[in-house]
């Protein structure tokens, strides 16, 4: 009994819940879909607001704003709502990590995607990202700001890894499903991101 009392302490540790209030949907074993609300989660748990309670052991589909699809079973009830274990590869929860990680600080670092700039959609959009080891790929850039920029490529360096896009520095601060976001390391002015990706 004291062995799994320790393991369940250990699991508490190692997967820290973040409080995250993101819009999604769920789908029970009928295969109906509800709309839903995470009150927190971490890699291995994900507690929600439902209209509709799922059955103890039920496998459950979540499709949330910024993480996507999360599989696991309802474990408990909560109010308004159930608990529900996160089904998923160690690399699945590795990236799960940093993207709560990324939503839990996002307020705090003015990432790019927190919209505290505005957007915008460059004329030419084909760029070079240089990654940590000095070498330059070719990539499409899907937006800037003055604080950050989407990018689309083929390759997902660590987050938090030091990059250069075009001539700006900055870091890798999320994954995206065909790319990766990039906080600069300083805020740009206007003038100089219309001179580099125009």
């Amino acid at each position: 009994m004291f062995a799994v009392k320790t393991q369940l302490a250990d699991e508490r540790r190692r997967h820290q819940r973040v409080k995250v209030a993101l819009l999604g949907r769920y789908m029970l074993s009928t295969r109906r879909e509800y709309p839903c609300q995470s009150v927190d989660m971490s890699p291995g748990g994900l507690s929600l607001i439902a209209p509709v309670a799922a059955q103890p052991g039920e496998r459950v589909i979540v499709y949330l704003d910024h993480i996507g699809r999360v599989e696991g079973s309802m474990v408990r009830l909560i109010p308004n709502g159930f608990a529900m274990t996160v089904r998923a590869t160690p690399r699945k929860r590795e990236k799960l990590a940093a993207q709560l990680t990324w939503l839990a600080n996002r307020h705090l670092l003015g990432l790019p995607e927190d919209r505290r700039h505005e957007r915008l959609i460059p004329r030419n959009p084909r760029s070079t990202l240089t990654t940590e080891d000095g070498v330059v790929h070719e990539c499409r850039l899907i937006d800037v700001s003055l604080s950050g920029a989407a990018i689309m490529i083929g390759l997902q360096p660590p987050i938090g890894s030091p990059v250069m896009v075009g001539r700006t520095a900055g870091r890798i601060v999320r994954h995206l499903e065909n790319g990766v976001a990039v906080e600069f390391a300083r805020t740009q002015s206007l003038e100089a991101l219309t001179e580099q990706f125009g």
